[in-house]
């Protein structure tokens, strides 16, 4: 007998890649994304492979891989990895059109990869007080 939900569960690996100043990827990925809604399990395989089980109604590879690119992860790139992703994205794509399903809900991702930046250091934070910012 076979499940029709077993179709929407996903798993997917995400490779990073080793040139970056966090050489514990992976893990570092593991903990940002243990709060976004659609993401069932995830497996740390290594420092660099980050095992992922999400349901395609509520996110998409495509969506977690941008979403972790943006903030600064570096995936890898190699071809045959680049070949598996682009597969992956299109059947995904098809997938979700299949089904009717709307563009992903980003707000509740957005939040999580806010609150994440918000707490990093960077350069773009005034520390003056608000009375000070605000003096004319």
């Amino acid at each position: 007998m076979h499940d029709d939900n077993e179709e929407l569960i996903k798993r997917r690996e995400i490779h990073f890649c080793n040139l970056h100043s966090d050489s514990i990827q992976a893990q570092t990925a593991m903990l940002l994304l243990s709060d976004v809604a659609g993401i069932h399990s995830m497996v740390l395989i290594n420092d660099l492979c980050l095992h992922i089980s999400y349901d395609i109604r509520h996110i998409s590879l495509e969506l977690v891989e941008t979403v972790l690119q943006e903030v600064g992860f570096h995936l890898d790139n190699s071809l045959m990895v680049k070949l598996k992703r682009a597969l992956y994205y299109y059947t995904e794509n098809v997938q979700r059109d299949n089904l009717g399903c709307v563009e992903p809900d980003n707000n509740n991702t957005q939040k999580v990869f806010i609150s994440q930046y918000q707490q990093r250091e960077h350069g773009c934070r005034d520390e003056r007080p608000t009375h000070w910012r605000k003096y004319l």
